[in-house]
């Protein structure tokens, strides 16, 4: 298992995030919205580095629950907080051994809605790796929409799937 290329994605998602970070206001960040959207900027960015916290916090057991988030609020209001969360992740991500990647490991998350208790599955830290950075891209389109209405301007990558973005270079070269 190529461990620099799982741990390159997550790096490369989190910068992504730092990048968004140092475009905009803090205001803008924190701000909520009324109606359809509900959520800051920033809400979203926490929630993304949640489950990377989450992973990193279960890493060494092998225990991974999605669903003890920390839900720090600082870090939806505070870019300084959110910048030096992100970095942290980075290093953590960096001093991940390679031979922890492909380790068997449990996951727990809520899934259902109503009085369904938490899942319980097995995966692998690869695996859980990679959800963390689709997760993150998910929001990341997200924020791009509520940055769009800030005039916030961003990357045309940030937000987009990698496999979209080699789709679209390939359509544009063909």
């Amino acid at each position: 298992m190529d461990r620099s290329s799982f741990i390159l994605a997550a790096e490369d998602v989190l910068r992504q995030g730092l990048a968004l970070l140092d475009s905009i206001e803090e205001d803008a960040y924190s701000r909520k919205d009324e109606g359809p959207w509900g959520s800051s900027i920033g809400a979203h960015y926490r929630h993304v580095l949640d489950h990377f916290l989450c992973l990193i916090e279960g890493l060494w057991d092998y225990q991974i629950n999605y669903d003890h988030r920390n839900r720090n609020r600082d870090i939806e209001t505070s870019l300084e907080v959110a910048r030096c969360t992100t970095q942290e992740l980075v290093e953590a991500l960096q001093a991940i051994p390679a031979d922890v990647l492909p380790h068997n490991c449990v996951v727990t998350y809520s899934v259902g809605y109503g009085s369904c208790d938490a899942q319980t599955v097995s995966s692998i830290v690869a695996r859980e790796l990679m959800f963390c950075v689709g997760h993150a891209i998910h929001h990341y389109a997200i924020m791009k929409l509520l940055c769009s209405l800030r005039a916030v301007a961003l990357p045309n990558e940030f937000g987009v799937a990698p496999s979209t973005l080699k789709y679209l270079q390939a359509q544009a070269t063909s």
